[in-house]
């Protein structure tokens, strides 16, 4: 039986077995939701693959794109270690904000820094001042310029770094070549993009659970 009650039901079983109630993240999607932020931050159980992915990366510096309430950038900045640095992108001050206060409250201010502006003219400034490499980028904000952001992100890596683009199965329509959202036609012009860039190893993961039917790619910048 595929549902989405049966997907909860999982996500909640796998969550509690695995994940564990932690009050800190249990506190950042309260106040998300108090501020009125759209309820689209990772589940649980993916803020935990983004956290161990991190990990075994052993990542030192970390790139975000896409922060709303900064849920996720707590799960990446937790990985990091004592001298390590989170760098967050997000066009809305508001969600910024209450960004800022979550990554606070978590004893995160230190660790993590979120960007206010345009993320296309936050990663050309980064470039543009020759930034040290990040050993992962998450890339999970409006979709249409995910072909912009992966090209960045290649600017702004390393050979061994990690590419993670989220919500990339769209339900099922990144499989209709005749979309017009523009959702799908950014998400395909990006795979499009990877398939056909030498410098990445990549594949790509069909999801469900909480969030619904979606998925995420995952991409190795070569040696």
């Amino acid at each position: 039986m595929s549902s989405q009650p049966t997907w909860d039901a999982v996500d909640a079983y796998f969550s509690e077995q695995l994940v564990g109630y932690d009050p800190v993240l249990e506190g950042a999607t309260a106040a998300a939701d108090e501020a009125g932020l759209p309820k689209i931050a990772v589940a649980p159980n993916q803020g935990k693959l983004l956290h161990l992915l991190a990990l075994t990366q052993g990542a030192k510096r970390i790139l975000e794109v896409g922060t709303l309430g900064g849920y996720s950038a707590i799960w990446l900045a937790r990985a990091l270690p004592e001298d390590g640095t989170l760098l967050t992108l997000e066009l809305d001050p508001r969600h910024a904000e209450v960004a800022r206060r979550n990554l606070a409250a978590a004893g995160l201010a230190g660790t993590a820094e979120v960007r206010v502006g345009r993320a296309a003219d936050s990663l050309a400034e980064l470039v543009e001042q020759g930034v040290e490499p990040f050993d992962l980028v998450f890339i999970d904000a409006d979709k249409p310029s995910n072909p912009e952001y992966f090209r960045r992100a290649l600017q702004l890596t390393r050979p061994g770094s990690l590419i993670i683009v989220d919500n990339v199965v769209r339900g099922g329509a990144v499989a209709d070549a005749a979309s017009t959202d523009p959702a799908v036609v950014g998400t395909r012009a990006l795979h499009d993009l990877i398939a056909a860039e030498p410098r990445v190893d990549a594949t790509s993961v069909q999801t469900v659970g909480s969030k619904g039917y979606d998925g995420f790619t995952l991409a190795r910048v070569r040696g």
